[in-house]
């Protein structure tokens, strides 16, 4: 992405709350070591990645806490932890379905 100049951005931080986002054990243990919460951590786990988040709240006091994640930094172990959650897929919707990808890209006819 680097290369082409494109920034990864991530929409949707909490996946909408899906697979039990913010219960999510190995998130509230790594919060528990930072006092932070699980939205917190993964986007701070995010921002350390390099990844912009785009964390969306209508309520005030989440988004007070959305903002309050720049005082703490993730060791290498706990980015370690949270890499492996990754599933290798969207929670949304496939990126390797032709509808889809048409759809993104307005290649649609």
């Amino acid at each position: 992405m680097e290369k082409y100049g494109v920034q990864h951005e991530s929409w949707g931080p909490f996946a909408e709350g899906r697979k039990d986002f913010f219960t999510n054990p190995v998130l509230n243990e790594i919060g528990t070591k930072y006092n932070k919460s699980a939205a917190q951590i993964a986007l701070r786990f995010l921002l350390q990645s390099g990844v912009v988040v785009i964390p969306k709240s209508t309520h005030k006091e989440r988004m007070v806490q959305n903002f309050d994640v720049f005082d703490f930094a993730l060791d290498e172990k706990d980015m370690k932890t949270m890499n492996a959650l990754d599933e290798g897929e969207s929670l949304f919707f496939s990126h390797y379905e032709p509808a889809t990808v048409e759809m993104l890209t307005g290649l649609h006819r």
